[in-house]
This record gives structure tokens, C-alpha cells and sequence, in this order.
């Protein structure tokens, strides 16, 4: 008995050896607050080359802090590093740095420690900013490596020792997560049912898959921490992009650049979205009675993306204006056909695509000669905009098979025209190198992260 007290006495002492000096997920966030606020994206707004490299470069340096935490890791790549820094006196030290024209100062490190501590350190040295703040953290801020002989020395404890009191057997607890350490794939296929039946997923920006798998682990771990978030998005599409809320389009925006906690308030604030939206059609609706029957549409290509809310004060605003003029259209005289609102326009005009481009602050009267004078040729583009999605489609069908291509599609700047324009031509050449590759029609040639290559429609 004796013999038994002095071993959990021992670890005891050793647990709380080790947690005075370890570093938490916590801690480490709270340490790196200097860093986040001198790197952080929003304060490039003005500079897309800096803010862009930031963005991609924090995403690496989140995903290298949470594989360290994983549970039994044994070694990490080293990974290099570029930040833009809100520019302070330039100290001399072994890390490259740069000042671009913007003022803002380059740094480049690389990552190659192992715990948290010293990833910490490296970063707010690297970045010439004071480690002072870590001392109030209640850890040692010496390297890991310096006390490693005098509180990591091996202990094996018997298995009988775990079975009589109860403790976890770190050893058993190692090999089971190497054993089922979650990655994306798995997680995904733990949680296929809910993905499949409950949500989709999209992204806004052609945003790389190293990117992509990083926002969906955010997301994965938000919904372990807090899984009734969930329970409002079902049939719903998210869509990752800069801003968070409900678009226009009824569709959730989760910003890839805001912390869990506003995500978590996104999620917990969707029935008062989804009563919004409800107004939102009957608003659409009552327009639609207005104008003799046309349909009111968003189309996310063509108009700029808008929260559900601005949407609703340009639907609301268009609709007492017309109220008021009581226009005399014929009930259902105008059924068939579309239109879109946009704020940046003063003349009404007709898309080749058949749908109407109504501005918000377009007169009522000469709206409705526009629209009356215009009617036919709308319904003839639409007619014509079906044909040629059809022939879109079987020529992206045909150009696939014949160049054995993986996947064949096009940016949504590119029109249907432009897109068999294309796909006629490149059907006339013998081109036996495009096989199994990911072929993108652009404006511009270029080969995206994912390998994805980027042809002009004009091709030459």
C-alpha cells in the first residue's frame, strides 16, 4: 500500500512538473495576440498583394499550431513562412526581411520546433516582438530541449497500476490515436450521413484545396465543440467567403477570416434569417403582381454579392416606389419573363441572356415603356439562352471525352457563347497532353495551386 501511495504521489508531482512548463492551445493564442494584430488581413485592405499572402500564410501557421496538439505527433515538416508587417524599426537579425513599396515590412521564417512553446518564441522573435508577455503565462520560456533530462526521464508504470486506480494508460491512449488519428477523409466519412443529407458546401474564391481543407477542419472542429449549432442548417448550402451571414441567395457565409465564436452566432441566428427570407419572397412576390407577372431573380454571377439584409432594404425601397406610381400593367401580361435589380445602374437594359437589369432608382414611367417595348425580344433570349446551354453542355461533354480530360468547366465570368466559342475551336486541334488534367476556361492563362490549367476563351 505504501509502494502504491508513493507512485501516485510521484505522478502526481510529475503531471505538475509538466503542466508548468507546457504551453496550451489557449495560451499559445493569447501569446501570439501581438502577432495576429501586427499581420492581421484587415489591415491591408488597400494592398491585395499583401492582405493575399497573409491570408494563405496564417492558414499554414493554424494548421502547423493544431498538428501540434494532435495527440501523439512525431514530426512535422518544416514549413517556411512570408508575412507583411505594419512596418517598425528593423532589427538585425538572421530572418530575411524586406520593406515593400507599400511600407509594410516583409518577414520570412521557418518552422521547425516541436511544441508549442518554442513555435511561439520562434514566431515573435522572428517577427522582431517582445516575448516579455509570456513570463505572465505561468510557463518557462526556455527551450524545450534545455529541461528535457530533468522531467522527461521514461517512467513505465505497470498496467496494474491503471487497472486499480482508474488512470488512462498513455501508452494504450498513444497507439489508439495513431490508430484512428482523424484526417479529413475520415472525418468525412464519420460524418457522411450529416453531410450529405443536411448541407453543401461551396467557396466563393477558387481558394486552393490546402486552403479548403483548412476551412472545413475549422468547421469540423466547431461542430465537435458544439454540435447543436447544426441542428438550423439543415438542406442549406455554406459557403465559405469574406464576410460572414446569409446572402441574397439564401445562402450561409461563413467568413474565412472571423474566429469560431462568430461563426457559432451565424449559426445561432439563422431562424431569424430564414423569417427574413420569408419576407424577403413575399416581397418579390407582391413586385412580381406590380409588373404584370415577371419574375423577380438574383443571379450571384452577374450582381454583387449582398447580405440577405441589403437585399432586402433594395427590394423593399423598389417596391414603394412602384407602389406609389401604380403603374397599369395587365395581370400576368408579363408572366415568363425575368428581371434583376441593381443599384449601380440609372437606365433599365435588356442581358442577352433574356432577363431584364432594372436600376433601383430607374423612373416608373419610363420602366414601363422599356419593358413593354422590349417584351419580345426578352422572350426570344431566353428561348435562345436554353438552346445554347444546351449546346454549352454537350460540347463540354464532347471536348471531355475526346482529350480524356478529368474535369472540363469554366470561371462564371465566361459567357455560354464564349464557352462553345471555345470548345469548337479546341475540338478542331489534337492536343494528346491535356489527358486526365483539369482544364479551366478564363480570360487569362495560368496554372492554379491544385494544378487546374487556365486557357483564355480567345485562345490563340
Amino acid at each position: 500500500f505504501y509502494y502504491f501511495i508513493r507512485l501516485c504521489l510521484d505522478k502526481i508531482l510529475l503531471q505538475c512538473v509538466l503542466q508548468s512548463r507546457t504551453l496550451s492551445g489557449a495560451d499559445a493564442i493569447n501569446a501570439l495576440r501581438p502577432f495576429y494584430f501586427a499581420v492581421h488581413p484587415d489591415f491591408f485592405g488597400q494592398h491585395p498583394k499583401e492582405r493575399e499572402i497573409n491570408e494563405n500564410s496564417l492558414k499554414r501557421l493554424n494548421g502547423y499550431l493544431e498538428n501540434l496538439q494532435k495527440p501523439g505527433f512525431r514530426s512535422l515538416k518544416p514549413t517556411q513562412l512570408t508575412f507583411y508587417v505594419r512596418e517598425t524599426e528593423p532589427n538585425s537579425s538572421n530572418v530575411q526581411e524586406s520593406f515593400s513599396a507599400s511600407g509594410f515590412r516583409a518577414v520570412s521564417f521557418t518552422l521547425h520546433t516541436r511544441d508549442l512553446l518554442s513555435t511561439v518564441l520562434d514566431i515573435l522573435n522572428s517577427c522582431s516582438l517582445s516575448t516579455e508577455h509570456i513570463q505572465s503565462l505561468n510557463v518557462n520560456s526556455q527551450p524545450h530541449k534545455e529541461v528535457k533530462s530533468t522531467v522527461n526521464r521514461p517512467i513505465k508504470w505497470d498496467k496494474t497500476y491503471y487497472s486499480f486506480t482508474g488512470f488512462k494508460d498513455p501508452e494504450e491512449e498513444l497507439e489508439q490515436a495513431q490508430r484512428v488519428e482523424t484526417t479529413l477523409i475520415s472525418w468525412l466519412d464519420d460524418n457522411e450521413a450529416m453531410l450529405s443529407f443536411t448541407f453543401l458546401f461551396r467557396w466563393q474564391r477558387s481558394w486552393g484545396i490546402a486552403h479548403r481543407c483548412s476551412q472545413l477542419h475549422s468547421l469540423a472542429r466547431l461542430v465537435q465543440q458544439r454540435p447543436e449549432v447544426l441542428k438550423n442548417v439543415k438542406g442549406r448550402t455554406v459557403v465559405f467567403t469574406d464576410r460572414s451571414g446569409m446572402s441574397a441567395a439564401g445562402h450561409i457565409m461563413l467568413g474565412t477570416m472571423d474566429v469560431h465564436h462568430h461563426w457559432t452566432k451565424i449559426f445561432e441566428r439563422l431562424p431569424n434569417y430564414y423569417k427574413l427570407q420569408k419576407r424577403l419572397l413575399f416581397l418579390e412576390d407582391r413586385i412580381s403582381q406590380l409588373l404584370g407577372g415577371i419574375q423577380v431573380i438574383y443571379i450571384e454571377e452577374l450582381q454583387p454579392l449582398l447580405t440577405l439584409e441589403e437585399y432586402y432594404e433594395t427590394l423593399n425601397s423598389f417596391y414603394n416606389k412602384l407602389h406609389d406610381s401604380r403603374l397599369p400593367f395587365h395581370p400576368r401580361s408579363l408572366r415568363g419573363l425575368q428581371m434583376i435589380l441593381e443599384s449601380d445602374r440609372y437606365a433599365p437594359s435588356l442581358h442577352e441572356f433574356g432577363h431584364f437589369m432594372i436600376p433601383t432608382l430607374c423612373d416608373p414611367e419610363a420602366l414601363q415603356w422599356f419593358i413593354f417595348t422590349k417584351a419580345q425580344e426578352a422572350r426570344e433570349n431566353l428561348k435562345r439562352k436554353e438552346e445554347m446551354m444546351i449546346t454549352e453542355k454537350e460540347l463540354i461533354g464532347t471536348s471531355t471525352e475526346k482529350f480524356s480530360l478529368d474535369r472540363l468547366y469554366k470561371e462564371p465570368s465566361v459567357s455560354s457563347a464564349q464557352m462553345i466559342d471555345c470548345c469548337k475551336r479546341l475540338l478542331e486541334e489534337s492536343l494528346p497532353y491535356l489527358q486526365g488534367m483539369h482544364l479551366c476556361i478564363s480570360h487569362f492563362y495560368s496554372v492554379l495551386q491544385d494544378g487546374d490549367l487556365c486557357i483564355p476563351w480567345n485562345w490563340k
